[in-house]
């Protein structure tokens, strides 16, 4: 029952939503994910542990930062489940097309640079 609680929770809320969408195909700092979302770090970082309980997201510390990526088949079966339900329904909407493309001229940047804007260095 848990599981599906975190789970649920997770799938609840929109910027969980759109990071999880983002990181469709792809693994990403925790900077590109804050510089698409718009906020805060310490509210990304706290959406991407909400999805990484729930078994939506993988990450790994690498040097000083975070990388997040969708799990590659290997994640619980309710998470998959979830990730194709999610991907079924908001992919085609315009916010979903909406950030592909800031996330595609984010991806563009020296992720570097972000990370050091994003951290005040």
């Amino acid at each position: 029952m848990n599981s599906f609680l975190n789970l649920t929770r997770a799938l609840s809320d929109e910027n969980r939503l759109r990071a999880l969408l983002a990181l469709e195909g792809r693994e990403l700092c925790v900077c590109q994910i804050i510089e698409l979302l718009g906020l805060a770090p310490s509210t990304v970082s706290k959406h991407m542990s909400i999805l990484k309980q729930a078994g939506l997201v993988e990450g790994q510390k690498r040097g000083r930062w975070m990388y997040y990526r969708q799990p590659a088949g290997k994640g619980p079966a309710e998470a998959l489940l979830a990730l194709g339900f999610v991907r079924a329904c908001l992919l085609p909407s315009q916010r979903a097309r909406q950030d592909q493309r800031r996330l595609a001229a984010i991806l563009k940047l020296d992720r570097n640079a972000i990370c050091r804007r994003q951290s005040g260095r």
